[in-house]
């Protein structure tokens, strides 16, 4: 930088050089008040008849040309003053209808903020206008001039302190009337049809009970479940089976339920049921199939299920021919039509015995069937099965056992076979001194063969029972869990009556409290199928 800056930035940053300070005005706070006081005592004189023309528009201010300060020496440069601008003439009042009377303070505010608008108050930073001064005191501002403001009243009621608490209630003051009978509804119009009135009856819950004296032993609710293994969890048993159908003029209830000392002793239900629908329309028929495996067998509750699954797929692939018989009533052929399949099923049964190395009474099931037929003409119900049980129809309030009945063991043996034990029919059995007779042939028999192994017990005979039912027949077809209780308990027995004396079938949930009917002393598992007639 050349000497001459250097001299122009010492001194423009000289600290001997006085700062320059503000313009003295002689815009001040007085003389606002003043102006504004003026401006609102003109204001209120009588207003012109015209209103003055628009003052000319000031001329712009002249402003001298910046002058830059000399670099060195001469006096500190000061900013030049702007020219006083022209005051702007009073804003008369217009408004026809002046009002309520305004205080002075209020009118001097308000003509104070109109000429800070229109320009009579100039604005900070300038010089105060000139503006004409009305001479006489100022008025006097009162406070009864200015309106009150009213607030509104409320009425607050007075507090009352909350009654003392007591633990007991009080009585009330008055008994509600008793509820007496509704009353009938209002008559509409002539020709209009009356409302029908809705009854509201109440559906009681089925619960669980008992028969006899006393309660049974065990709970009437499910404890423990079977053990599960993992590998065989396909065999496991549910607790409670329930189905039910409606086909032709009957309607099904089905329902298969573990007993007492299983539950409680965490055991699978060794009773199995299977109910099955084959064909369409008319010929179709309904199977219902109930077997109880052997109490003291480990893999009882297997036993039944293959029983049920084998006899069903057994009339599942016979069921058209069996259809056929029942509709036509052929008892001969059905007879040895379902012994035959009866017999295979239980070939089955002792055919899975020996592959898992059982004997055939220790994976065995008693098998129980009923077969209806779907059509609304065919009243023929058709038993059979092997092993014990009950079959019981309810007919005009009154149960009727009408199990088939099986002739005894020595019914079924024959007569002697000659050579083995009878005589020749020529040969008398006596001489007439009263000698027996026998006969010598001088052959030395044979010592007969040693036997370790004891006799296998008498194979069970085959049931079977055709009936036609009535209009308004129960027919029930029972585990022997279930069949027991009914002979040995009358109690129970009566009381099914009374709880089965309505047409209308129970619901599946109402026939499941039914068979669940407890009686102290059986607590086996319990199988019921019954079967209502419209």
């Amino acid at each position: 930088m050349t000497q001459q800056g250097d001299n122009w930035w010492d001194k423009l940053y000289d600290e001997s050089v006085p700062e320059t300070g503000p313009t003295a005005t002689g815009d001040t706070l007085d003389d606002r008040f003043d102006s504004a006081a003026q401006a609102a005592a003109a204001g209120a004189g009588p207003a012109p008849a015209t209103p003055p023309a628009d003052p000319p528009a000031p001329p712009p201010p002249d402003h001298a040309p910046w002058e830059p300060r000399p670099v060195s020496g001469g006096a500190p440069r000061t900013a030049p003053a702007e020219p006083p601008r022209p005051p702007a003439p009073p804003v008369p009042a217009t408004p026809p209808d002046p009002g309520p009377p305004t205080p002075p303070a209020a009118a001097a505010a308000g003509a104070a903020g109109a000429a800070g608008s229109t320009g009579g108050v100039p604005l900070p930073g300038t010089p105060c206008a000139e503006a004409p001064r009305t001479e006489g005191p100022i008025p006097e501002v009162r406070v009864s001039e200015v309106p009150a403001f009213e607030v509104p009243h409320y009425e607050v009621p007075p507090y009352e302190a909350p009654a003392p608490w007591s633990a007991t209630p009080e009585a009330p003051a008055s008994e509600p009337p008793a509820p007496g009978p509704p009353e009938p509804p209002a008559p509409g119009p002539p020709g209009s049809a009356a409302p029908e009135p809705t009854v509201e009856v109440p559906v009681p819950r089925p619960r669980t009970g008992h028969i006899g004296s006393g309660p049974p032993t065990y709970e009437p609710e499910p404890t423990a479940l079977p053990a599960a293994h993992p590998g065989e969890l396909a065999d496991l048993v549910a607790d409670t089976v329930l189905d039910g159908a409606r086909y032709g003029v009957c309607t099904l209830r089905a329902a298969a339920v573990r007993g007492d000392s299983a539950r409680y002793r965490g055991e699978p239900r060794r009773d199995a049921l299977l109910t099955a629908r084959f064909g369409h329309d008319e010929s179709a028929l309904v199977l219902v199939a109930v077997a109880a495996g052997a109490r003291t067998a480990e893999g009882a509750h297997r036993a039944a299920a293959d029983a049920c699954q084998w006899i069903g797929e057994a009339v599942g692939r016979s069921h058209s021919r069996l259809s056929e018989d029942i509709r036509a009533g052929r008892r001969g052929d059905l007879k040895s039509g379902l012994h035959r399949l009866t017999d295979r099923t239980y070939g089955r049964l002792r055919a899975r015995a020996a592959d898992r190395g059982l004997a055939p009474e220790e994976y065995t099931a008693t098998l129980r069937c009923l077969l209806l037929s779907a059509d609304p003409d065919c009243r023929t119900r058709v038993f059979f099965g092997i092993g014990r049980g009950g079959l019981f129809r309810l007919r005009d309030g009154a149960w009727q056992d009408i199990e088939p009945l099986v002739p005894e063991s020595s019914a079924l043996a024959g007569a002697p076979v000659v050579g083995y034990g009878s005589p020749p029919p020529d040969v008398p059995e006596a001489t007439p001194e009263g000698d027996r007779l026998t006969m010598d042939l001088g052959i030395t028999t044979a010592p007969g063969p040693f036997v370790e192994d004891p006799l296998p017990p008498p194979a069970e005979p085959f049931r079977f029972r055709a009936s036609v039912a009535r209009p308004g027949d129960i027919l029930l077809l029972a585990s022997n869990g279930l069949a027991e209780p009914m002979r040995g308990q009358p109690a129970l027995a009566k009381e099914l009556a009374a709880r089965w004396a309505d047409p209308e079938p129970p619901g599946l949930a109402a026939f499941l409290a039914d068979v669940q009917l407890r009686v102290k002393g059986y607590a086996d598992d319990r199988t019921g199928a019954a079967v209502w007639e419209a």
